[in-house]
């Protein structure tokens, strides 16, 4: 019953306003997590069909020369978000306007000076190693730019909870991408596809700009790095033994089986490549949303992180399931010579995927949390794991024993990601100190 005041009028209890807030805010994250979900999707998309296409018009070894550049952009790509955007999501969700649009003026300033800098490493590279190779990386370092700012576009839209910008851009460059990959296609080389790749990419750069009216301060990354030092050089070393780990596992998988062994196992991923893409750009909107969990309701957070991981473990394992039901002949029609190679991967390659995901659950909520020691040491646990499985897997029993290697490294190291977020929700709330940044 309503209760009375003492004239006979009804008052309104506490309880409701604060439970219309509480469906509010649940509305605005689901929205968001929406968008982050779209916008993974035309991610996702994208990678794929660029992957079919190059696998079906190069065929296996060309197409292993081109995942070569691909694991290489990761790597540089896991450096730009160590030190630019990652802790842009991490101290400016839901802030400002104005904190926002500096902070996103010196963080993309910083993804760019990243991707020079070192675009100018792999154009100087190009010449030594020669080939097919050497031509691939010269042409990685050209387009190296314009792929980071456009990455960086899309964690400074989520950061701020407007994902729709992000799908918009992402759209842009899957539209730019169909005329630059036929005209790769016609002249039939690896160099001619990282160009069309990384071209397309510049194009969605350029219209981030136009999206957030906001320009690049390269000469604000000197004073961006300096002032997130704390986070941003541990994140650096974390999202570097990710990808690092990859590209050793796939140069030493090159080397001890071929490089043929390259494109089967990037095949697998491709046909995995829904959740692959959701993986590599997760902190898009998990460590935005599970930073707005922890300033808002911070003991709801390790739910969100299980809910998160759990969720991902077990589309995963369902998509994973039905990839074991296509038939050859469709199997052939999408990848092509790489189908043969990479349709025996399909059940290490899932439940590798199936533990990592069930692991960013738990990276989301350190990340939130700011815990960058912690998630550094699971990280780098994780990332020696990968290797020596990858790698130890290959040496025994070739390109599928390197499969399972691998899924056997990402589940132990899931363990340790969720050991290490239990250890840091127990320490803060023994200890709450909340991490806030907004200048």
């Amino acid at each position: 019953m309503t209760p009375m005041t003492p004239g006979g009028e009804q008052t309104t209890t506490a309880a409701a306003p604060a439970g219309h807030a509480r469906r509010t805010a649940k509305r605005a994250m689901v929205g968001r997590l929406s968008w982050g979900l779209a916008d993974q999707a035309a991610s996702s998309l994208s990678n794929f069909v660029v992957g079919i296409y190059v696998a079906r018009s190069l065929g296996l070894t060309a197409f292993g020369v081109f995942s070569l550049a691909w694991v290489t952009y990761g790597v540089v790509l896991s450096v730009s978000r160590g030190l630019a955007t990652d802790p842009l999501v991490v101290r400016f969700s839901g802030v400002s306007d104005a904190s926002w649009r500096g902070a996103v003026a010196r963080s993309s300033g910083t993804a760019l000076g990243v991707g020079a800098a070192i675009g100018a490493a792999c154009l100087a590279l190009g010449p030594v190693l020669g080939g097919d190779v050497g031509s691939a990386f010269a042409c990685l370092g050209v387009v190296l730019p314009g792929l980071l700012l456009q990455d960086a576009w899309r964690y400074a839209f989520f950061a701020a909870g407007t994902g729709r910008k992000a799908f918009v851009n992402d759209l842009v460059w899957g539209v730019a991408l169909v005329p630059a990959m036929v005209l790769a296609a016609h002249v039939g080389s690896v160099a001619a596809f990282v160009l069309a790749w990384g071209a397309s990419a510049a194009v969605a750069a350029a219209y981030g700009c136009l999206q957030s009216g906001i320009r690049p301060r390269l000469t604000g990354a000197r004073e961006w790095l300096r002032g997130h030092r704390d986070l941003g050089y541990r994140y650096l070393l974390e999202n570097v033994s990710t990808s690092g780990a990859s590209q050793l596992r796939a140069y030493g998988l090159g080397a001890i089986v071929g490089v043929g062994a390259v494109g089967a196992v990037r095949g697998a991923e491709l046909l995995l490549g829904p959740f692959m893409a959701v993986l590599m750009g997760l902190s898009l909107v998990t460590v935005a949303e599970a930073a707005r969990v922890l300033r808002r309701t911070p003991h709801r957070l390790g739910a969100f992180c299980l809910l998160l991981g759990g969720g991902q473990a077990v589309a995963a394992l369902l998509w994973g399931a039905a990839l074991l039901l296509v038939p050859d002949r469709v199997g052939a029609l999408v990848l092509g010579d790489v189908w043969s190679s990479a349709s025996g991967l399909i059940v290490p390659a899932t439940l590798g995927v199936a533990g990592a995901g069930l692991g960013t659950g738990a990276a989301a909520g350190l990340r939130a949390l700011a815990a960058a020691r912690r998630s550094l040491r699971c990280q780098l646990f994780a990332s020696t794991c990968y290797v020596v499985g990858g790698l130890g897997g290959a040496a025994v029993a070739g390109t599928v024993g390197s499969a399972w290697g691998v899924a056997a490294a990402t589940v132990c190291g899931s363990a340790v990601w969720w050991l290490q977020l239990r250890s840091a929700l127990r320490e803060r709330h023994q200890n709450p100190i909340p991490e806030v940044r907004t200048s």
